[in-house]
């Protein structure tokens, strides 16, 4: 059996502590609870606060759990739902475009893939579920540059590396690209990450109408294309795919 690290393990005894029972609890008594020297305690408390998952109330000296828990249990249950709600729009997308599918979240300073429909022939295929792709380069990634404030600081303060002949690079360029991607409803990547490859994604907004991933379809330039250009069935599968799935997460109609 692997070994296991003895201060994770008591920091997440702590937390699971401070999340049941009284509301907030003082150092003797997280200290006494776990079996553990108060100096002990006291150091995995300060290194939880600094951490922001443990709060000290400033008056009474009693922890609680902190704020940034809040913010990573809600990014889990985003994407949890956001694929929940997705699935069976993209097995729909799918069927109808006839290729590969993709749901795509930021993460990390790129796009983090949540859900790959495979392409519907029987052609060989790995599944890219915990894939990154770059913000910049990928429809994907162009679409949450354009939508979500974050991502986009991200993809044009970060390095905009060059894949093909074809990647935009220039900030300049690269923010002509996102406004069109806003004034379409979508993003188109030709070539740009991929050697013969191209894909379109539109974007996918909650209940707030805040943009929380980003949908899309990958395949061959000679499929997704005609005569240099996409093909505006597979366009418009996309975004009724994206405005599909953001209305089951109580978007309304955009």
């Amino acid at each position: 059996m692997a070994r296991t690290i003895q201060s994770l393990e008591r920091a997440a005894a702590m937390l699971r502590l401070l999340a049941g029972g009284e509301r907030r609890l003082g150092l003797s008594d997280v200290a006494s609870a776990l079996g553990l020297a108060k100096g002990t305690a006291h150091g995995i408390l300060r290194t939880l606060q600094q951490e922001g998952f443990v709060e000290q109330d400033p008056v009474s000296g009693r922890y609680q759990l902190g704020a940034e828990l809040l913010r990573l249990g809600n990014s889990y249950l985003d994407v949890h739902e956001l694929r929940a709600r997705a699935l069976v729009w993209a097995d729909d997308l799918a069927r109808s475009s006839g290729e590969s599918v993709y749901l795509g979240v930021l993460h990390q300073q790129g796009v983090l893939i949540v859900h790959h429909v495979f392409r519907p022939d029987d052609s060989r295929q790995v599944l890219e579920v915990g894939a990154m792709q770059p913000l910049h380069s990928t429809a994907l990634g162009k679409v949450l540059s354009a939508y979500d404030p974050v991502a986009h600081s991200e993809a044009a303060e970060g390095e905009r590396e060059a894949f093909t002949a074809r990647t935009v690079t220039d900030l300049a360029d690269f923010e002509e690209v996102l406004d069109l991607a806003r004034a379409r409803g979508w993003a188109s990547d030709v070539e740009e990450t991929w050697e013969g490859v191209a894909s379109v994604a539109a974007p996918i907004h909650d209940r707030r109408r805040m943009p929380v991933g980003a949908v899309g379809i990958t395949g061959a330039v000679e499929r997704v294309c005609e005569e240099g250009e996409l093909r505006q069935s597979l366009i418009a599968a996309v975004r009724d795919c994206a405005r599909a799935v953001s209305r089951d997460l109580g978007a309304g109609r955009f």
